[in-house]
């Protein structure tokens, strides 16, 4: 799908965690596609306004949302704004560690902060735009999982990884009950993007020999994750159910 491919057009798309990295990415990609899109953020204002005027560029309408995804009050509320608006295409892309931390270490706290923002959210916000699509016959939803889902990420990432573990498995077992009514669920699992999440969490010889590591020999763009998610709304990926699609160099193969 190109810059030219207006095969989205008419349709709205929200994406979460969208002011920075893979959810600019994927808005960008979107509005260039011809979709509407609602850029959702958590406290960057003015990057997920940038984001939002850049999409509008392509000329599709755009709107901002402001949601904190770790706590159960705004889940609920970006839940209910989902339910209330024609959503088409839900990414579920927001997610972070919070902070690095060992398990002896943990708290509670923590923990329901982890597990709400990386898969508790996405299963709720998955559950607010179902009805539209279902009605509609149609709708798209990518979830956004991890590398560290399959071998359980690096120490201190604990949660993380056990989080995206059960945005991977919640693809699955939403494919099976909606594929029938039109819906297409699956997910896209990225390695290590070169973003300010790794740059946040990761220290510079992680970095480097997740690079030696790989393949490839470099880190992952946010563009080339958002093509993927583009992929799954195409109808080149008609057939395409459940499924959890690794994008990671060759870093981790199953």
């Amino acid at each position: 799908m190109n810059g030219n491919d207006k095969t989205l057009n008419g349709l709205t798309a929200l994406v979460t965690g969208a002011s920075s990295g893979i959810g600019a990415a994927t808005v960008k990609a979107l509005a260039e596609a011809g979709a509407n899109v609602i850029v959702h953020f958590n406290s960057k204002l003015e990057d997920a306004e940038a984001v939002a005027q850049s999409a509008a560029a392509h000329g599709v309408l755009t709107e901002v949302v402001q949601a904190d995804l770790a706590t159960a009050v705004g889940m609920r509320e970006l839940a209910a704004f989902a339910a209330a608006h024609k959503i088409d295409i839900l990414v579920n892309n927001a997610g972070s560690l919070i902070a690095r931390t060992r398990v002896l270490d943990f708290t509670e706290e923590l923990w329901d902060k982890v597990m709400m923002l990386n898969y508790t959210s996405s299963f709720f916000l998955a559950k607010a735009v179902l009805p539209y699509m279902i009605e509609q016959k149609r709708g798209f939803i990518v979830n956004i999982s991890s590398v560290a889902a399959r071998f359980g990420g690096g120490v201190g990432a604990l949660a993380y990884s056990s989080a995206k573990a059960g945005v991977s498995t919640m693809t699955k077992g939403l494919a099976k009950e909606f594929a029938a009514a039109g819906v297409r669920v699956n997910a896209v699992s990225p390695g290590t993007i070169e973003t300010n999440y790794h740059h946040s969490f990761s220290t510079t010889e992680g970095l480097d020999a997740v690079r030696a590591a790989t393949p490839t020999g470099k880190l992952g763009t946010s563009a080339e994750i958002a093509g993927v998610v583009m992929f799954l709304c195409s109808d080149e990926a008609s057939f395409v159910h459940g499924q959890v699609i690794e994008v990671n160099g060759g870093f981790f193969m199953a």
